[in-house]
């Protein structure tokens, strides 16, 4: 009886509990039915976490529930003005018939600006796309801030919209593009930017599926404020081993302090899980993606209706399960393998860094606008991905060196060409380049060796040594032989060099090694010639590298004597590898130190003090050390062993 009456009383209670949830939501309803006031500011306690809300994980917030209606009609208004709205008809090509240029509106004097949006137009400023002329560009950046569009936010920017109509050359947002990470919030996600975005394009966070422009709208990802301008933390993946071995299938922790308590907790579930559970926050993305990518945890994403970042080009299926959690039972150990070796590049590649979401956003547009050089899936979603798959350079992947395995091309092994300083030499590949660089004019043609391959001379339109690494038109082979002019290599060393540069066309093959070490004292990087037991780059004044080389960016480039440098640094941010050296040649630095000659760089006493400082300006232009140390050196079979030298394929190569 008394187990009854527990039970009525249970049942009672319950039931209580029912009606007034109910009643609370029946007074909600009529309250947005009735006559709207100006909105109230809120109290101080929901301010104070509103304002510290960019800190934590964003979760589920009741801020707008009680919108009235003509406020939901302008909202709504705005937000469909342009939906319509796609490349063939917001977007004026004309203005781009030539290069792809970005222009930046310079913000208004004293406008105060969020240290994100700071990082995403100095992105913009260090990139080869920045113009300062507006007649060049063909797409144009706000300089007021737009990234924060919550009326709550410190960080949310005044009568934008007054501000940005009255640009001279707003032209309705035409050609423009329009960067956004917080607009609406729960429950309603209504992605409200406050202002009329006209016919510009969007570059948004936590995009709606369905108000989303397919082909004109970019969907990027939510990142904070503390993510880095360059470079980024390193992805987790340690290991490829088959089964992974992680000690959690599946974790989810939801609200995050990024310091202080809770934060270590939250690190050492991704890193040690397979699967992580990225529900949406506030709004439809949240931090947990990208923090996801980076522990190599396989996201699982539960947040329906949201366009994933940059799935114009990225296929998500290869590094996240989408949907239903269920699926991760039916998961094999292969399967998760490659899912977190995506996750890896994707993050590498796209997410690492603020310089890098706004570069592949910016290089996705490209692609739409010049489409005769846009870029395949295949390129987007492999090593090395999309933003060193360089159209300039070629669309066809089969032109690329580290597409060859993959694609079970063989080009590496075509042809050669070797580039000179000065004059030819004796023995050549199958095409001749000479630079000149000299204020002399080139001798006449008949004063040239005759040859029996191809054989040009191409004058140096800026006379300097780093005119070598330009593309030049006439380059037809897929490898390139640098020399200096001072640099004495005989046949062997050439015929074995380009030969184990046909088994690595990705990297740059050859003779001198130079290395890099961290100074502690001086808190900085330094540069060394000496013979130690590893290296980390091979220099360019004797040895092969792939004619893709030269299409890569130099954005950071302009230092004399560090060139070859450069070369190294590109090369090996690229492929994540080290160079290759050949077969010892200890007099080297000798010889090119006896050439007799005052002017040659090697025997200049601010030589390496000026390639030390070049090494340090490049990595803070990348952001990080991208160099790569190596012990290996690779020797022709039989070098040096006890058999009869008659037996040796490059027997004068032990002879020097």
């Amino acid at each position: 009886m008394q187990a009854k009456k527990r039970y009525l009383l249970v049942s009672a209670g319950a039931c209580a509990l029912l009606l007034a949830y109910a009643w609370t939501l029946r007074v909600a309803e009529l309250h947005t039915r009735l006559p709207q006031g100006p909105v109230l500011p809120a109290p101080p306690p929901l301010r104070s976490y509103l304002e510290g809300a960019e800190h934590e994980e964003d979760g589920p917030l009741l801020l707008h529930q009680h919108t009235s209606p003509r406020e939901r009609r302008d909202v709504h208004r705005n937000m469909y003005k342009s939906r319509r709205c796609r490349m063939e008809t917001c977007f004026d090509f004309s203005r781009c018939r030539h290069a792809f240029r970005v222009y930046v509106h310079p913000p208004a004097r004293g406008e105060a600006t969020s240290e994100g949006y700071r990082k995403v137009l100095a992105a913009i400023e260090e990139s080869r796309y920045r113009t300062r002329d507006p007649a060049e560009a063909c797409l144009f950046v706000l300089g007021v801030d737009t990234l924060d569009r919550d009326r709550l936010s410190p960080q949310y920017v005044p009568d934008a919209g007054g501000r940005i109509r009255a640009l001279p050359l707003w032209n309705e947002g035409r050609n423009h593009l329009v960067f956004n990470l917080y607009s609406g919030t729960w429950p309603d996600y209504a992605e409200d930017l406050g202002f009329d975005a006209g016919h510009a394009m969007l570059a948004k966070a936590s995009a709606d599926a369905g108000n989303f422009r397919p082909g004109f709208d970019v969907s990027i990802p939510l990142f904070p404020r503390e993510h880095p301008l360059k470079g980024g933390g390193r992805g987790r993946l340690t290991t490829n081993d088959v089964p992974p071995a992680r000690r959690y299938l599946l974790v989810f922790k939801g609200k995050r302090y990024l310091t202080g308590i809770g934060s270590e907790t939250r690190n050492e579930l991704l890193h040690n899980s397979t699967f992580c559970l990225v529900p949406r926050g506030r709004r439809l993305g949240s931090f947990r993606f990208l923090e996801a990518l980076q522990a190599a945890c396989i996201p699982v994403l539960l947040s329906n209706g949201w366009e994933l970042p940059f799935s114009e080009v990225i296929d998500w299926n290869k590094a996240a399960i989408i949907g239903d959690e269920r699926l991760l039972l039916s998961v094999g150990a292969d399967r998760i393998l490659a899912l977190r070796q995506q996750t890896q590049l994707l993050w590498d590649s796209y997410f690492s860094s603020v310089s890098k979401i706004v570069l592949t956003t910016l290089e996705i547009i490209q692609d739409r606008i010049h489409t005769h050089m846009s870029r395949s899936k295949l390129m987007w979603n492999t090593l090395p991905g999309g933003l060193y798959a360089l159209p300039q350079f070629s669309t066809e992947p089969t032109l690329f060196p580290f597409y060859y395995g993959l694609l079970g091309e063989c080009r590496a092994g075509h042809c050669g060409t070797l580039q000179d300083g000065s004059a030819p030499s004796q023995r050549v590949l199958f095409q001749i380049v000479v630079l000149w660089n000299c204020d002399k004019a080139s001798p006449h043609q008949s004063k040239w060796p005759s040859v029996p391959v191809p054989f040009t001379v191409v004058e140096g339109r800026r006379k300097t040594m780093s005119g070598r690494f330009f593309p030049h038109d006439v380059i037809r082979t897929d490898a390139v032989l640098s020399l200096d002019e001072d640099s004495v290599l005989s046949t062997n060393e050439v015929d074995f060099a380009f030969i184990v540069w046909r088994s690595f066309p990705e990297r740059v093959v050859g003779y001198p090694a130079r290395s890099h070490y961290w100074d502690a004292g001086k808190e900085r990087w330094g540069y060394t010639s000496k013979w130690t037991n590893e290296y980390s780059m091979v220099l360019t004044g004797a040895a092969f590298y792939h004619r893709y080389g030269t299409h890569m960016d130099r954005g950071g480039g302009g230092l004399a004597n560090c060139e070859d440098i450069l070369m190294n640094f590109l090369v090996s941010a690229v492929t994540k590898l080290p160079p290759i050296k050949v077969t010892q040649k200890k007099q080297y630095k000798e010889t090119m130190m006896q050439q007799g000659s005052k002017s040659s760089r090697w025997a200049d006493p601010d030589h390496f003090a000026q390639r030390q400082s070049c090494t340090n300006a490049f990595t803070d232009w990348f952001g990080f050390m991208p160099l790569v140390r190596s012990q290996l050196r690779l020797d022709p079979v039989l070098f040096k062993d006890q058999v009869s030298i008659l037996r040796k394929k490059y027997r004068d190569i032990e002879r020097l």
